[in-house]
């Protein structure tokens, strides 16, 4: 798993209209991504429709948000347009890039894992940096936590 200070891996993934987006894409913005476990549900529509509400604060420092879990493509696309996010969504069905950043598997009563991602966001700098990161973090507190490292970023 990454840490604070590590170059984020890169990855390839399918958006909700299933186009594929490169972390590399973004060289040169911030970028904040937050996973989330499952589309539709009460926790993960709170955390995306809080970045979607704070969005202009995070496109006012250079930043992009893209949010991220184990759903498909389909469901990912009909959440976003019911919930009108203006980010992309993207699927990691296998869990291969959840892995990578250290938020892939959810468990139950810390006995058994579920294929699912845990809640958690990363912020990369221009750069490809992580320059914030929490593994497991409430739907509100990722967005907050998230805005003030951008806004921390900035000041330096």
């Amino acid at each position: 798993m990454p840490q604070i200070g590590d170059k984020a891996p890169d990855f390839t993934l399918p958006n909700q209209d299933e186009q594929r987006i490169s972390l590399s894409d973004y060289r040169g913005k911030k970028v904040i991504i937050f996973a989330f476990p499952k589309a539709g549900t009460a926790g993960c529509t709170m955390q995306a429709c809080t970045f979607r509400d704070q969005l202009p604060q995070f496109e006012n420092v250079n930043a992009v948000v893209l949010g991220i879990s184990t759903d498909k493509p389909e469901a990912l696309k009909h959440w976003k347009e019911r919930e009108e996010l203006q980010y992309d969504l993207l699927s990691d069905t296998d869990q291969a890039v959840l892995m990578q950043l250290g938020g892939e598997g959810m468990s139950l009563l810390g006995i058994v894992r579920i294929p699912m991602a845990k809640r958690s966001y990363w912020v990369i700098d221009e750069d490809g940096t992580i320059i914030d990161m929490q593994i497991g973090v409430g739907p509100k507190e990722s967005v907050s936590k998230a805005l003030e490292a951008i806004q921390q970023a900035q000041s330096v």
